[in-house]
């Protein structure tokens, strides 16, 4: 095994050096030569974000639980020190053992968000590991990837072995073990890909064929080989409270974008947004039950030294015991000032005395997703919330002593109009208004509301998959409407970038021909293309013309229903008649009921956990 050596001079030249050398507190420790399995674990970002990553803590602990396998990781080294690492010939190597990754037997990528996709080919590349899949040889890795972005996997088809679809506690030992004894019997790469197809959730490329017709469109996506599934399903865990969860967590020697201890309280959603591509992939909704969680967070606090518990879930507040939980974890901890942090509240479910609690320890501001501006196309997107919602939140939080508040709004939402636009704007100001209801001693401090808009990106399995996403010159247009009406001092309006949006609404939604035009793009130079300062829209352009791809083919076409969809031979248990059908309910701006209300059935049901019987646990007892 060759040991990578970086120079004292390079790191004291590069911006944030302990991103690169490892060593923090909790990091496991093992002999390379006593295991089987060498696996790298690989997050195609900056090393901030990717600690920030709680399917990185989870499957770190889960994989290195077995003595046969020795789980590390790797991160995209940033602009100024891949430059270094490509002058001194240096390849991409692990923080555990400084281990070049060409040397593992698998390299694994998670995918959080479809714009790290350039910086996935390049850490293929500074590894000294062919890009291409067809390229590799028996002594290359194998490379797979996972996270909510393979749920469509056919952009990165032609770079990929396998695509791991669903919960990694599922089946990782299952494929470990397969591998570990095919190794032993000197298997190819090609026959243990071959073998995966027996194993839920597994997605091999290569064993399946595309046609296109004339216009572009998918003609037909078959296997082409008897053993391959026609469908593949996701897989999922049904028993939270059996699941592996670390007792302690990396505690990174730097600060993170999430620098806390991260409690999990429960996955999948109940609401249904019909934008949400997470709300639907991670159904069904499955709960740690309050002793586990209690536990957990004394474990991990302990073990991290960490002043701050973020409890974590799409929508945190629908946690069944949520009050009980937070009032607990506040008992505990308010001694030691542990702060306790929620993110994902919905404003219709705030707890004034639990605001005060929190205040106690320490105040922050708060924030709330709107979405948007006016009720009619909260009923489109079925957020199922009403403007005296919103405001009547926004009066709790103000009578608790909060003075600054964060409203979410998307804009280009399908049948958005003119005065949905203008509405962001009348919310905002309607909120300010609020603040000044409230006695004038309660008011120590002006009130300051930020009203931010993203751009909406049609996403794989969501009701909206089918429609066209706006240009980013209409998303431009859409974002003057709004900051026009913005009338009131107290209000600032921020708005995203519309063009990496667009080029997002493309990844998305992408098929296997859109590969070429991402390998173009890193040819052109561009990496970390969700970074500001990085971001290269003139060469992604030029990369779309010289490869033949029309971006606006990919997202501002709106689909039929019976269009063959690149993700269509995957199955996150969802429905596509359910999908169908509530695009059209949103067409009429009709809302279904989250799954606690009322059953809708999604088709969540068939992984038989979860929500969707706790009715029926409940008449057993």
């Amino acid at each position: 095994m060759d040991k990578v050596f970086i120079p004292d001079e390079i790191l004291l030249q590069v911006d944030k050096p302990a991103r690169y050398t490892g060593n923090e507190l909790n990091m496991v420790k093992k002999n390379p030569e006593d295991v089987d399995i060498r696996f790298a674990f690989c997050f195609p970002d900056v090393y901030e974000v990717g600690m920030s990553c709680l399917g990185l803590q989870i499957l770190y602990f889960f994989l290195n639980r077995r003595e046969d396998t020795y789980c590390e990781r790797a991160f995209a080294p940033w602009t100024d020190m891949e430059a270094a690492m490509r002058e001194h010939n240096i390849p991409l190597y692990t923080l555990e053992t400084f281990t070049p990754l060409k040397e593992f037997d698998f390299v694994a990528f998670t995918l959080q968000y479809e714009m790290c996709y350039t910086n996935l080919i390049n850490m293929l590349d500074m590894s000294g590991i062919p890009i291409y899949a067809k390229d590799r040889t028996e002594d290359d890795p194998i490379i797979l990837c996972g996270g909510s972005c393979a749920y469509n996997p056919e952009p990165l088809a032609d770079f990929v072995d396998f695509f791991y679809l669903g919960e990694g506690e599922v089946e990782y030992d299952h494929i470990l073990d397969e591998y570990k004894e095919h190794k032993k019997n000197g298997g190819t790469r090609d026959e243990f890909l071959y073998k995966l197809l027996e194993i839920p959730g597994m997605y091999v490329p290569k064993f399946y064929d595309v046609e296109y017709n004339e216009d572009g469109t998918i003609k037909s996506f078959k296997p082409n080989t008897e053993k391959a599934p026609k469908t593949i399903r996701k897989v999922v865990i049904t028993e939270m409270d059996k699941v592996f969860y670390p007792e302690k967590m990396l505690v990174p020697l730097i600060e993170t974008v999430h620098d806390r201890v991260t409690l999990e309280l429960f996955r999948g959603c109940i609401r249904g947004c019909r934008f949400c591509q997470a709300g639907f992939v991670y159904r069904p909704v499955r709960e740690k039950n309050y002793d586990t969680l209690i536990k957990q967070a004394h474990s991990l606090i302990d073990a991290s030294g960490d002043d701050e518990i973020s409890l974590v879930s799409l929508s945190t507040s629908d946690y069944t015991c949520f009050n009980d939980l937070a009032n607990g974890l506040l008992d505990d901890f308010a001694k030691d000032k542990v702060n306790i942090s929620l993110p994902s509240l919905r404003i219709d479910a705030f707890s004034l005395d639990l605001m005060q609690k929190i205040q106690e320890v320490r105040k922050s501001s708060l924030t709330f997703a709107a979405e948007a501006g006016t009720q009619r196309l909260r009923n489109v997107i079925n957020k199922n919330l009403t403007e005296d919602d919103i405001l009547n939140g926004c009066a709790l939080a103000f009578s608790g002593s909060w003075e600054r508040v964060k409203l979410y709004f998307m804009i280009g939402l399908p049948t958005e109009t003119e005065e949905d636009l203008i509405g962001i704007a009348d919310l905002s100001a309607k909120v300010v208004d609020k603040y000044y209801e409230i006695p004038r001693e309660k008011k120590p401090r002006p009130v300051n509301v930020v009203a931010s808009s993203s751009c909406f990106v049609p996403k794989p399995f969501t009701p909206f998959q089918w429609d066209a996403q706006d240009t980013y010159q209409e998303f431009a247009e859409k974002a003057k409407i709004v900051k026009s009406h913005i009338a009131r001092k107290q209000i600032k309006y921020n708005y995203h970038d519309a063009k990496l949006s667009s080029l997002e609404g493309v990844m998305a939604r992408g098929d296997r021909k859109v590969s070429a035009a991402i390998y173009r793009a890193w040819e052109k130079g561009c990496r970390f293309d969700s970074w500001t300062e990085e971001f290269k829209f003139k060469e992604w352009m030029e990369s779309f013309e010289e490869t033949g791809v029309n971006p606006a083919f990919y997202a501002n076409r709106k689909r039929e229903f019976d269009e063959i969809l690149p993700w269509d031979h995957i199955s996150v248990g969802v429905t596509k008649a359910f999908m169908i059908n509530e695009r059209k309910k949103a067409e009429m701006a009709i809302t279904t009921p989250n799954c606690r209300e009322e059953c809708s059935h999604c088709g969540a049901a068939s992984f038989g956990g979860g929500v969707c019987f706790e009715s029926a646990k409940k008449n057993k007892v």
